[in-house]
């Protein structure tokens, strides 16, 4: 299980990083062109209504998976190995849950404002 982990993470992080230079390269290129308009800022500006909450995410879901873990430190006789796996993966996915509504009433809040301030204007 650990070395499909590990392979998993490494082909991960190496494709993470060849995203993140074929993006950049790309972005210099429009940038010289002159080609930045709206129509292409959208590729590569993260959701703004979102952003402010990403961290509670992965928050949530790496206290979930601790709390999974803790289980197994200090139930050991009661949990078997595969038990504790189903704990994590159901821990993570309400802490998935609990973050889209966090994100869901955080983005209503952001769009009350918004056309708040475009009915005053």
């Amino acid at each position: 299980m650990e070395d499909a982990v590990i392979v998993i993470c490494v082909f991960g992080g190496i494709a993470l990083v060849f995203k993140v230079i074929a993006d950049a390269i790309t972005r210099n290129k429009l940038i010289a062109k002159g080609m930045v308009d709206e129509n292409v800022k959208y590729l590569f500006w993260k959701n703004t209504e979102t952003s402010g909450v990403s961290n509670v995410k992965w928050g949530l879901v790496l206290v979930a998976i601790g709390v999974a873990l803790l289980l197994d430190q200090y139930a050991p006789f009661y949990l078997r190995e595969s038990s504790v796996f189903g704990f994590m993966f159901l821990f993570a996915g309400i802490a998935f849950l609990v973050y889209y509504f966090i994100a869901k009433a955080n983005i209503k809040e952001q769009r009350r404002q918004q056309n708040m301030q475009q009915t005053r204007s």
